[in-house]
């Protein structure tokens, strides 16, 4: 295939890792060079920026860029890894909560935040990604990190899940935000669903699922590629 460079936006699905989604489209089209800025996890869907050729050394410019998120926290469970796909370490009865009370706990996270990343997260002290410490039972001392958080906002709530907005800084865990409201509402809780629906100007609106992209031919996809000198703005 003939070199391509820019962005490549993809509404990743749930299951795949960002890796799997790299690895996919440079071997299905044959592209030396792609990577991603900004991973989600594998059980989060939505907007994967694809780098491709020249587009890669932009990965840091575009990774600072601002994260806006929707999801569901379930309140009542803990889990180990802090969203449904870890295993559940405790339940509690959830007390009395409603809309309004929930967006009164919710501005408690608003604003700058020192944030320790989850033990399964592929964070690395000593060079080892804590997901695989995790795996052999072991806790170790995490750094904290500053984010930002922009807003939180609630849209629903119905036993045992509520409905959330978030727009913050990279870097952010999400999950550990729904960790922590769950202790603060004194019933413990983890994020049961989550999308990421832009970063910075980029909008999940205007990206393809992996199965539309595999469909496509070079010259289909050269049209869905951001070129590398719209993706350059002045710093």
């Amino acid at each position: 295939m003939r070199d391509i460079d820019g962005a490549l936006l993809v509404d990743k699905a749930p299951t795949w890792t960002s890796h799997d989604v790299v690895a996919k489209i440079r071997n299905h089209f044959k592209i030396k060079k792609v990577g991603h800025c900004g991973t989600l996890d594998p059980a989060a869907t939505g907007l994967l920026i694809l780098l491709l050729g020249r587009g890669t050394k932009l990965s840091e410019r575009l990774m600072g860029q601002d994260k806006f998120y929707e999801g569901t926290i379930r309140f009542g469970e803990t889990t180990d890894s802090y969203d449904a796909d870890g295993e559940i370490t405790a339940t509690s009865p959830i007390p009395p909560m409603t809309l309004d009370s929930l967006n009164e706990e919710g501005k408690a996270f608003v604003g700058d935040t020192m944030q320790t990343p989850p033990m399964v997260s592929a964070v690395k002290v000593d060079g080892v990604p804590l997901y695989k410490l995790a795996r052999k039972g072991k806790t170790v001392e995490r750094k904290a990190r500053l984010v930002h958080i922009y807003r939180f906002k609630f849209s629903d709530y119905t036993e045992p899940e509520a409905v959330f907005s978030l727009a913050c800084t990279k870097g952010t865990y999400v999950r550990t935000i729904a960790h922590e409201l769950g202790e603060a509402v004194g019933c413990g809780a983890h994020l049961n669903s989550l999308r990421r629906t832009r970063s910075g100007t980029f909008d999940v609106k205007d990206a393809s699922t992996i199965d539309e992209l595999l469909k496509m031919n070079e010259d289909e996809l050269s049209k869905k590629v951001l070129p590398f000198t719209s993706l350059v703005q002045p710093e």
